[in-house]
């Protein structure tokens, strides 16, 4: 058990039976009345996002997590091989589970898995990655009507929108959480 004011973000709630996470929180303390704490949280099994409000000191219900450090193996087919550093135990994670995530990993590279009593909740990623860009069509100096960018695919297969003057095979450092093209990758 933990109070509302003890909140962080990516603590894992019990609301309702349901585990949720906190994706941001806020102490409010009005001019007048008393303080609560505002919060938007995230179904760990749906990934719905809703808005709460909770008094302060208010007591919520903690879940205890796992959170382990793991090496992506490869796909079988349908899911996803890790591996525990620790134990060299391998487990199997569902497409549905990694979720968008995929869309950043590679071979061997390592993640956080975390799983309460057992089962696989979510999968995090380093804030940033770096991948190679497999495909991108050349850019053509003074076409400005993208603003300035144009897609390319990376070796994962997922699509960015990157500057015109990047090339194929140039490796570049992208934002995990949001998709978003960071720079250059400096060897």
């Amino acid at each position: 058990m933990a109070t509302s004011n003890d909140l962080k973000n990516g603590m894992v709630l019990v609301f309702d039976n349901q585990l949720w996470q906190v994706v941001e929180f806020q102490h409010v303390k009005p001019g007048k009345g008393p303080a609560f704490v505002r919060t938007k949280l995230k179904n760990v099994m749906s990934g719905k996002t809703v808005d709460r409000t909770l008094n302060a000191g208010v007591k919520v219900e903690t879940a205890t997590v796992d959170r382990r450090d793991m090496q992506y193996l490869y796909n079988d087919g349908t899911d996803y091989v890790f591996m525990d550093l620790d134990t060299y135990d391998q487990i199997t994670i569902s497409p549905e589970v990694v979720g968008d995530a995929k869309n950043f990993l590679l071979e061997n590279q390592n993640a956080i898995v975390a799983t309460h009593e057992g089962t696989v909740l979510f999968i995090e990623l380093p804030a940033s990655v770096v991948l190679e860009i497999t495909y991108t069509e050349p850019g053509l100096q003074g076409d400005r009507s993208s603003a300035g960018t144009k897609p390319a695919t990376l070796e994962t297969g997922h699509e960015i929108q990157v500057p015109l003057f990047l090339n194929e095979h140039t490796k570049v450092k992208v934002d995990t959480r949001t998709g978003d093209y960071l720079g250059r990758a400096t060897d």
